[in-house]
């Protein structure tokens, strides 16, 4: 069989604006509208004037821009750095459930730095991200349980792939790349037990490594070929599972950029479908703080996994946004998440905690290591009464979308946190019509200039 390697970029190679379907083209363009207005609220995340900082430190002076921060140029591989980073430090970019990955955190970020560099249009643009989507999707989809972390384990090829799109490379050179790509992959789930910042950070950093690998293969330095499936490859050291056969067939037939999902809330998505059915239990049976005993979460393992930990009193942002049992608390309080809702004085309320208490996410017994459905939501009254609410799908997912004004208000309720209001009307562009713009990186200044 062809090595994976040289499938994958070959795949990204071909894509061509009008062989995607339509349904393809609007999730590209809604999907990186999302991920530019997340970006912008990532501005103002814990840490990000930090990493900020130092990117800039690290770089240098230079022409590539940053989400939310209009005169902060510095090189393309940092500014890279700090967009991945902002895009995902907020836990509101969108997800591929059954790749268990966030493509466009890495991808976004990598493109953008790249078209600071040599000018592409909107079209290209586009179809450099519905490529290293496919890679990642592919990558994830032929995966077993999550081990290291995907989103940049994963994501480092995804971007390679998007900017050899972009860039025009053959086929030699994109393999290169991802030989390069190979001895930069890096990204650890310890980062997640423990409730610390760096998962963002290790997107950052493999948004800044595709920039790099990149470079390397394009001075012809030479890079390990079977990075994907070799020995010692991608699979070999990052997927303690795998089985390539099927995802591979899928290239040229499943468009990957559709079954992107939004997330409506800043969370881990693993807590997204149990904060909708307390929504329902509230809005359809007067679920409140005073009658509410108690409310189990029954899921797929990965859930409970991912979102399952007990609250703690004044814990870090990152641990509170992967934490349920918190989550739910602070939705029977306001009614949702929002990105107001890891405030330092939330966080450090007893009366949060104590409510928090009451919440609770058990693994079922589902075989699936990538699930996040079916689940169900149990809640058990203080009159005894017991309300059920199954979860068959998640608000944001292809089976159930937000809405054209809903995903506009998540937009702009990014722009104001990341403080670029004014930015909404100017950006509507990048949702409506970015494949027609003849400079991709001018039509995305209101969210960097």
């Amino acid at each position: 069989m062809t090595d994976p390697a040289q499938i994958l970029c070959a795949h990204a190679l071909s894509i061509e604006w009008p062989d995607l379907s339509a349904a393809a083209q609007a999730a590209a363009r809604t999907f990186l509208h999302d991920t530019i207005c997340v970006g912008v609220a990532g501005r103002n995340a814990p840490n990000a004037d930090a990493v900020a900082a130092l990117a800039m430190r690290w770089g240098g002076a230079g022409h590539s821009p940053i989400l939310g921060r209009p005169g902060h140029r510095t090189s393309p591989a940092y500014a890279a750095f700090v967009n991945g980073f902002q895009i995902h430090a907020q836990e509101f970019d969108c997800v591929h459930e059954g790749a268990v990955a966030h493509p466009l955190a890495t991808v976004v970020a990598a493109l953008i730095a790249a078209a600071s560099v040599t000018p592409c249009s909107g079209q290209d643009f586009l179809c450099a991200l519905v490529a290293g989507v496919d890679v990642v999707a592919t990558l994830g989809l032929a995966a077993g349980p999550l081990g290291f972390f995907r989103p940049a384990t994963a994501g480092v090829f995804g971007s390679v792939a998007a900017l050899a799109r972009l860039a025009r490379l053959d086929v030699a050179t994109a393999r290169c790349a991802f030989g390069h790509a190979l001895s930069f992959a890096s990204g650890t789930m310890q980062a997640h037990i423990e409730g610390k910042p760096t998962l963002a950070i290790q997107v950052g950093a493999a948004a800044r490594s595709a920039i790099e690998a990149v470079d390397l293969a394009q001075s012809g330095i030479a890079a390990p070929d079977h990075a994907i499936a070799g020995p010692f490859g991608y699979f070999a050291l990052f997927e303690r599972e795998s089985s390539l056969d099927a995802p591979l067939a899928l290239l040229g037939q499943a468009e990957h950029i559709t079954s992107l999902s939004w997330k409506p809330y800043p969370t881990g998505r693993a807590g997204h479908g149990a904060i909708g059915a307390l929504q329902t239990m509230m809005r359809d049976h007067g679920v409140t703080q005073t009658n509410l005993a108690e409310f189990v979460y029954r899921a797929p393992p990965l859930i409970a996994r991912l979102v399952g930990r007990r609250p703690s009193p004044g814990c870090a942002v990152p641990y509170a946004r992967l934490c349920f049992a918190y989550l739910g608390a602070v939705t029977l309080r306001q009614g949702t998440v929002a990105l107001d809702s890891f405030a330092q004085a939330l966080r450090e309320d007893p009366a949060v905690y104590h409510l928090a208490e009451r919440f609770r996410v058990e693994a079922d017994d589902n075989p699936d290591p990538a699930a996040f459905v079916p689940a169900e939501a149990i809640a058990r009254l203080t009159d005894g009464t017991t309300l059920r609410v199954p979860v068959i799908r998640q608000f944001g997912s292809p089976e159930w979308p937000l809405s054209r004004n809903q995903h506009c208000a998540k937009a702009r309720a990014c722009l104001a946190f990341g403080g670029m209001d004014t930015a909404f009307d100017r950006l509507l562009v990048v949702l409506d019509d970015f494949e027609t713009v003849p400079d991709a990186l001018q039509a995305l200044a209101p969210a960097l200039a």
